[in-house]
């Protein structure tokens, strides 16, 4: 097996990038021919940006499981698909070929079909990470239905907006499931959830802890049964639906500067080509390759690298249900040990998390098999990659800085692994096909900021990332919203994607992305709205108002910071702290939890009454002398208070 678009040298690199921006349709077209089409393509691209409008691949029919799946079953169906080690290092793992795993997602298709599923309907999946979350993601996209992946760690409340905003009418659920010493009560927490869900018909409940459960007759099923009736009914093929290329893959929300949740909307063809070309060029898989990529499937990077990118390459993925810290901080080095990884793809908030603990835990873990290192979800700091790429590469392992988003669907900056340069904190170059810009704050290009110019920066320039170009992978509405989708992408800057985030391109070409510029905090790599939060705190009984930003953490990249205004019954501060996160994880999850509570008179606002987040963003950040002009404020005086009292 080869991958004829996979780039070999730096010379071809660019070559191929040249091509990518000169004529973008035909480039696709020969990537996406390789796979297989129930109906060929008979055009390419249609698009503007200001509606905005992109189809890819008009008049095609696919199903994206028989390219992850039935290709592969065919032509090396031995070939294991994923391997997956449990939370509990003494339980036996297991390995699903692509011969197993076909025929397991074709009998969960027919359970999904017996319980009233059909082409369309969109389906939550609320699932710890073993393999039958990626069993029901690839059978909800064989029967033509939307998968939408909730992240185990959400609350009731988070579940039930974004089940109604899907308008979702089955539910995939498990009684219960592992993450480190912790036991996650699944069931339980949708049950609450599904309190405040009219549209759910049925749910579907795998058995995981042996937790007891209360089960709704005829309305809650269990999964093991679900499979028998099918063994019994002996038809264990599931023809895969016919899909039109923009036909919707998936919903995963995501944390806007509102406080509401918005579905990001991927499609079915555009999303397939685009995570498979990136995954096999990023980190030029070769076959054989073991794929640990330690996301969770909640998130966009679990959809495309560890299903989706991986599978439609016939590779080897590695699923890990644990965290890299229980039974100890060695867990990511034993695994690798364990299955000789070659592949590891992680956050830089991990890799912080485990510099921590020393150097003792790599002691008598063989990493040799390591051939390509990874980081994702935020910007990683030089400590932690030369850390990264010293011990746990032995400095022989390229590292792949990548920079991408849920909306864009795969990576749109990288390296590629031992082809083109890597430095130290830079996603460095964009992949063919990707045409990113800086622009000012009134929308002005940056002189040398445009890569498909082939024009260098004399010096170092920055501003805001923007994309001029569409690729197949890029977000096509938000569900049910489509003017949101307008407005929080494409009506900042003309005729442009604005990212939200802020970036340095240097004299070779290279970019440094370093955060976010909007009103989103990029906690452990997940990103999550001011607003949100913000929304959920106001709901604790006794607080009047408050403000939230982001604030440089050690471990996290960056921690919340929370700034609030309490006028209930006089408690100590730390106990009213304390039942304020526990408002939030009851609300959010606890992902959003604030690191540190300042308890204030006031806020600093203008006379308008909007609150002036640059001065409370520096005063978390320690910086208090250099605040700006704060005699346009309706009460300066509170600047100081809050300047005296910073945690």
């Amino acid at each position: 097996m080869s991958y004829p678009y996979q780039i070999k040298s730096l010379d071809q690199y660019h070559e191929v990038y040249k091509q990518s921006v000169e004529n973008p349709e035909q480039f696709w077209a020969e990537v996406a021919a390789t796979f297989r089409w129930k109906k060929p393509f008979d055009k390419v691209l249609e698009w503007n940006f200001k509606e905005p409008n992109i189809e890819w691949f008009g008049g095609g029919q696919l199903n994206i499981t028989e390219n992850c799946l039935d290709r592969w079953a065919e032509s090396q169906p031995d070939t294991p698909a994923i391997i997956w080690e449990s939370n509990d290092p003494a339980e036996a793992g297991r390995t699903l070929t692509y011969k197993e795993l076909l025929a397991k997602v074709n009998q969960f298709a027919h359970v999904l079909k017996n319980n009233g599923a059909k082409k369309g309907d969109r389906i939550c999946i609320y699932m710890p990470m073993v393999p039958e979350l990626a069993i029901a993601v690839l059978a909800c996209a064989r029967i033509g239905a939307i998968h939408s992946v909730i992240f185990g760690g959400f609350s009731a409340q988070s579940i039930a907006d974004r089940i109604n905003d899907a308008s979702c009418n089955i539910v995939i659920t498990a009684d219960g499931g592992y993450r480190g010493n912790k036991q996650i009560p699944l069931k339980a927490v949708m049950d609450e959830a599904l309190i405040q869900c009219d549209t759910v018909q049925k749910v579907i409940v795998l058995n995981r802890t042996n937790t007891p459960v209360s089960m709704l007759k005829d309305k809650e099923v269990w999964w093991e049964e679900e499979i028998l009736k099918v063994e019994h009914a002996g038809n264990p093929f599931f023809e895969a639906e016919p899909m039109e290329s923009e036909d919707e893959l998936f919903i995963l929300y995501t944390s806007g500067s509102t406080g509401k949740p918005k579905g990001v909307v991927h499609t079915c063809a555009g999303y397939m080509v685009y995570t498979n070309y990136t995954f096999v060029n990023v980190f030029q898989y070769q076959p054989g390759d073991i794929h640990f990529c330690t996301a969770d499937i909640g998130w966009i990077t679990g959809h495309s690298y560890i299903i989706y990118g991986p599978l439609s390459a016939g590779a080897t993925t590695l699923m890990f249900e644990g965290i890299p810290t229980w039974p100890d901080a060695g867990r990511f080095w034993e695994i690798i040990d364990k299955y000789h990884v070659n592949i590891l793809y992680t956050a830089p908030t991990a890799i912080r998390s485990l510099m921590s603990f020393g150097l003792d835990v790599l002691k008598d873990k063989d990493l040799s098999s390591l051939k390509v290192l990874g980081t994702v979800g935020e910007p990683i700091n030089e400590e932690a990659w030369n850390w990264y790429h010293y011990h746990i590469g032995k400095g022989n392992c390229p590292i792949v800085d990548t920079w991408w988003q849920t909306e864009t669907g795969g990576i749109l900056i990288s390296n590629l692994a031992g082809v083109t340069p890597q430095k130290a904190a830079y996603a460095t170059l964009p992949l063919p096909g990707i045409q990113p810009l800086l622009v000012d704050e009134n929308g002005h290009i940056i002189a040398g900021s445009n890569a498909a110019s082939g024009e260098l920066p004399a010096e170092t320039v920055s501003g805001n990332l923007c994309i001029q170009f569409p690729w197949p992978g890029m977000i096509r509405t938000t569900y049910g919203d489509h003017e949101r989708c307008r407005q929080t992408y494409f009506s900042t800057y003309q005729d442009l994607d604005f990212t939200g985030d802020g970036c340095f391109r240097d004299q070779a070409g290279n970019y440094r992305i370093t955060g976010r510029v909007d009103d989103v905090l990029n906690i452990s790599g997940h990103r999550i709205g001011t607003a949100e939060v913000e929304n959920a705190i106001n709901m604790h009984t006794g607080v009047v108002e408050s403000a939230i930003v982001g604030y440089p953490h050690d471990i996290k990249g960056q921690g919340i910071y929370a700034f609030i205004i309490y006028q209930g019954e006089t408690l100590d501060n730390d106990s009213i702290a304390h039942d304020i996160n526990q408002t939030i994880t009851r609300l959010i999850g606890a992902i959003a939890k604030a690191d540190k509570i300042q308890f204030v008179s006031g806020l600093p606002k203008t006379r308008s009454g909007k609150i002036m987040r640059r001065i409370l963003r520096k005063i978390a950040e320690g910086e208090t002398e250099n605040l700006g002009d704060t005699s346009t404020l309706l009460d300066p005086a509170v600047v100081d208070e809050i300047k005296n009292g910073r945690r």
